[in-house]
């Protein structure tokens, strides 16, 4: 049951070409962001598309997958956990980020 505690699964299309960091450790980092769109009719039964847009960042192998293989538009199904953090601006401002962090990635669709 532990697994189940902290896991995202989105399925979704890529809103940009993912941006990958090589940092000085060595590591690959991937961040790219993913919409998913809920429809539904609201009360006047009018057809309504929310789309959400989740910020997702990967490492390492998935990292080089994702570098290799995916770009803008591109359906993937995303697995991973929610983290959250905050870093502060060169002005001072304290900033709050919440995003998936990519342990699993499903190429869906055409290439």
């Amino acid at each position: 049951m532990n697994a189940l505690k902290n896991r995202v699964q989105l399925i979704g299309n890529l809103g940009n070409k993912p941006e990958v960091i090589i940092l000085d450790s060595g590591k690959k980092l991937a961040k790219f962001s993913v919409a998913t769109n809920e429809t539904y009719k609201n009360s006047k039964g009018e057809k309504v598309t929310d789309t959400q847009w989740h910020n997702v960042v990967a490492w390492n192998k998935t990292a080089e997958i994702i570098e290799n293989y995916l770009d803008k538009g591109s359906e993937v199904m995303v697995e991973g956990k929610l983290t959250s953090r905050s870093y502060e601006t060169e002005s001072g401002d304290k900033r709050y980020v919440t995003e998936v962090v990519c342990n699993e990635i499903l190429m869906l669709g055409n290439k």
